[in-house]
């Protein structure tokens, strides 16, 4: 191995395996079995969302809630970083987050959660942060530090994205199934079918 293969970013090294997975008589078992000894490993997933998002920017006006945006930022990332939370990305209102633990991605969005609570008793309804959250655990693929894919990242983003309302916690059975004993919370089943799973989790502290 030369030196510039060392030094092949993790995205390119992926995308040149799914190159050699498309050709005619690929052996894609041997290939999928490279991918996931690369990239492969358990992490807990974290999709947060503004609540009522789009329909505020209409009435609004983009320039608020870019400000909403920005404050978002600068109240939550720093409870991200304390829970040991690596931000993959930022996409508009939206956060993704990687845990190695479970444990502590649902710390985190207690603490995140309470935090906006707080910030909003003060704040006129346009200006508050109402949050929502998903939560997914499981083997994923970990691109260096630029994406993740898996089936609890779907999962999550849908619960974070699209289930969960403004304040809430949902949680996929995996990684409910990893902190359903933790002491101080309380749990609600939320029956919803999506992709293979037929309930999810609320968490109430």
């Amino acid at each position: 191995m030369g030196a510039s293969d060392r030094t092949i970013s993790s995205s390119a090294r992926l995308w040149r395996l799914i190159a050699e997975r498309c050709k005619h008589g690929a052996d894609t078992a041997a290939i999928d079995e490279r991918i996931w000894d690369l990239f492969g490993a358990e992490w807990a997933i974290m999709f947060t969302d503004l609540s009522g998002f789009s329909r505020q920017v209409a009435r609004f006006g983009i320039t608020h809630f870019l400000q909403v945006i920005y404050e978002q930022e600068q109240l939550l990332l720093p409870i991200v970083e304390v829970h040991d939370g690596i931000l993959v990305k930022i996409e508009a209102d939206s956060f993704l987050i990687l845990f190695k633990q479970p444990a502590r991605a649902l710390a985190c969005a207690v603490a995140m959660q309470r935090q906006c609570a707080g910030v909003n008793a003060r704040r006129a309804p346009e200006e508050q942060i109402v949050l929502c959250l998903g939560i997914g655990y499981g083997k994923v693929l970990k691109i260096g530090d630029d994406d993740v894919y898996g089936h609890e990242v779907n999962l999550a983003s849908k619960l974070g994205e699209d289930i969960a309302t403004g304040g809430e916690i949902l949680l996929t059975p995996a990684a409910y199934a990893a902190v359903k004993t933790l002491p101080g919370i309380t749990w609600d089943e939320v029956p919803h079918v999506y992709v293979g799973e037929d309930r999810y989790w609320r968490a109430r502290t």
